[in-house]
């Protein structure tokens, strides 16, 4: 066993339940406070859908953040080889999908759909417009998907997290 820092390992801890409060306590305020209070309060789909595309985009940087202090975070716990921080198998592989997942959002599907929107929106013609956001939508539709599919993966890392907490020793899942 490595002789690690208390405080090290404090800060580590710390930074690694900032990480999951801003990854999903970011989701959670987007769909629950941010895209209501988008569509109740612009007055047309152009200027809300612009105004959440650029809110996305500012959660992805806070994401990629987040993943990067939950990997790092990770690694030092593994590194450590201090058992009341051990990092478990189910956790390695719940981080591994929440991180996949991200990945596709961020690098693949969030660009798509972003030029999809800029397509609509530049669509002169009635039906031109109508396919282009018929278009938008089947691909914010995976996404979307995807979105609370780490939502609840982050849900059950921090049980995880939890129960590592309440029983060091790993006892139980």
């Amino acid at each position: 066993m490595r002789r690690v820092s208390y405080w090290g390992l404090l800060c580590c801890l710390t930074l690694e339940w900032l990480a999951l409060g801003v990854w999903i306590g970011g989701m959670i305020v987007l769909v629950g406070a941010v895209i209501p209070a988008v569509f109740n309060t612009f007055g047309g789909q152009d200027s809300g859908g612009l105004f959440l595309t650029r809110a996305f985009e500012g959660y992805h940087r806070f994401v990629i953040g987040a993943m990067a202090v939950l990997c790092a975070v990770a690694a030092y716990r593994w590194w450590s080889g201090e058992p009341a921080v051990a990092v478990g198998r189910g956790e390695i592989i719940v981080l591994a999908l929440m991180v996949a997942i991200a990945a596709v959002v961020i690098l693949a599907l969030h660009p798509q759909a972003v030029a999809l929107q800029a397509q609509a929106f530049a669509a002169h013609e009635e039906a031109a417009k109508k396919a282009a956001f018929e278009s938008l939508f089947r691909v914010l539709l995976p996404i979307r998907v995807l979105d609370i599919g780490n939502l609840v993966l982050g849900v059950l890392l921090i049980g995880i997290k939890s129960q590592r907490t309440i029983r060091p020793s790993g006892a139980g899942l």
